[in-house]
């Protein structure tokens, strides 16, 4: 009597499957999040301080130099407010993965986590789950709050059409942050090369001052960076009220090249796992 081989489980299964382990590497971070709370208040504390050394700063600038948006002139709170909260949304998106690889490497986990039939995809993904829905929340929560302290003017109706700029923003970040991964899993150690990668973007992006003062050269750069795109979105929206035609202008520059960094940062990704695994050198740190 022979025995009945087990049904390997279908799509639907699998998919149920791998939704399931990101729900759990949620709730794993979010149970760090809380355990570690110091760091939290320590973190809006950094915030608050930058806001406070930015409002003396924009009392030496000249209003002249700042840009319009819908016909409103900006002033240099507002205009530094929404840099700062996009800046750290773009550090953290781009040093997180890159820091959960290379804590599983020193924790001697990584190889038994890519041994278990879980997607590498999955494992990217669950990663930074927690912080898809906690970043734009605490960017919303952080900016009505500068707000109300320092009576800067941002409309309401600018929410939606920020937060949908910023989630087209994600997956741009995010394959940067896997090419990130992909350096550390090979040589270890990518901080410099994220840090760099960081610097240039932020240069040509406008998050602490107008494009308009770069070179020429930098100027022209500026346009095809998806940050200086989903920046000037973001500023447009907040400071003239939601104009969700001009957010689908923006929308048609970002999606694609935030499609094309995700792609980039997989093949990246799988590169080096597959040359870690012909080396067999997947677990050493």
């Amino acid at each position: 009597m022979t025995e009945a081989s087990p049904t390997p489980p279908g799509g639907q299964e699998l998919f149920a499957g791998e939704l399931r382990k990101l729900f759990a590497f949620a709730r794993r971070d979010f149970r760090t999040a809380l355990s570690y709370r110091m760091a939290f208040f320590t973190d809006l504390i950094g915030l608050a301080a930058q806001i406070v050394v930015f409002y003396f700063i924009g009392r030496l600038v000249d209003p002249a130099a700042l840009p319009t948006y819908g016909g409103t002139q900006v002033t240099y709170l507002e205009f530094a407010a929404v840099g700062i909260g996009i800046a750290v949304f773009v550090e953290f998106g781009l040093q997180h993965v890159s820091r959960a690889i290379r804590g599983e490497q020193l924790m001697g986990t990584l190889d038994l986590l890519l041994m278990t039939p879980t997607n590498w995809s999955t494992i990217q993904l669950g990663s930074v789950a927690f912080e898809l829905v906690f970043i734009p929340l605490r960017m919303t929560i952080f900016l009505v709050a500068v707000a109300l302290a320092f009576g800067l003017d941002f409309q309401a109706s600018g929410i939606g059409p920020s937060l949908v700029l910023l989630l087209a923003l994600i997956p741009f970040v995010w394959g940067l942050g896997i090419v990130a991964a992909a350096i550390v899993l090979t040589f270890r150690r990518g901080g410099g090369v994220v840090g760099i990668l960081s610097l240039a973007l932020a240069l040509t992006s406008g998050l602490y001052f107008p494009v308009d003062l770069l070179p020429s050269w930098l100027q022209e750069a500026a346009q095809l960076n998806p940050l200086a795109v989903a920046t000037n979105g973001i500023r447009e929206a907040l400071v003239a009220g939601g104009d969700w035609a001009a957010v689908g202008s923006d929308l048609a520059l970002l999606v694609p090249m935030a499609l094309l960094s995700l792609l980039i940062g997989s093949i990246c990704f799988r590169l080096a796992l597959r040359r870690e695994h012909r080396l067999g050198t997947l677990g050493q740190y």
